[in-house]
């Protein structure tokens, strides 16, 4: 199985004209299907601040541009600014973007929020690996909404069952640091673990 540089390093070989075939078998053309890339033709990327410090996104819309597409809506629109990591167990991930966690009384139904739509299914062939961000969703596949969670290790399982739609490229022992913080047994971290979002 390809590792994620080597995955990374094909995508950025076969350029804009590619066409790639993911794991449902749909086509997609490798670029910018969705008008999603920057002016200089680079994939979009966020800077997500929290009190342990900033954390750089890079997206891939070549992959998932659905996905890609609702992030940057949200982010653009200041949804997830106040929203706290909501969800973190050591050695797997750490999980937010749920519109709930703005409220602290609300501590019950954290994991439960979204944006009011969800989002069909964009599964790929990239693994799930230290770093990479993905969409959370409830059993049915195409439920995923705001939620997202960075993985800060490995878990094979959930390839090709939850959509990868990009990748942290700075700052990952933040949600190292996140991960280890003190936890219920719901693994809703003890204190809260804001974040901003800015699209670059």
């Amino acid at each position: 199985m390809l590792g994620l540089r080597a995955v990374r390093k094909i995508l950025w070989v076969m350029g804009v004209a590619a066409l790639l075939v993911g794991v449902n078998g749909e086509s997609v053309r490798a670029g910018d299907p969705q008008g999603l890339l920057t002016a200089e033709g680079k994939a979009p990327r966020a800077i997500v601040t929290t009190k342990f410090g900033q954390m750089e996104l890079v997206f891939f819309p070549e992959l998932a541009p659905k996905h890609v597409e609702s992030f940057l809506k949200l982010a653009r629109k200041g949804f997830y600014n106040g929203t706290i990591f909501h969800r973190v167990i050591p050695g797997f991930m750490i999980q937010g973007g749920d519109p709930n966690t703005k409220d602290p009384s609300k501590r019950h139904l954290y994991g439960m929020g979204g944006p009011g739509y969800t989002v069909p299914a964009e599964f790929n062939r990239i693994p799930h690996e230290r770093g990479i961000v993905s969409a959370a969703r409830s059993a049915d596949p195409n439920s995923a909404g705001s939620q997202f969670f960075i993985m800060v290790g490995k878990a094979p399982s959930l390839d090709g069952q939850y959509t990868v739609f990009g990748e942290v490229v700075k700052g990952i022992e933040v949600a190292e640091k996140i991960v280890r913080q003190p936890r219920d047994p719901r693994d809703n971290p003890l204190e809260r673990i804001e974040m901003t979002v800015e699209v670059k």
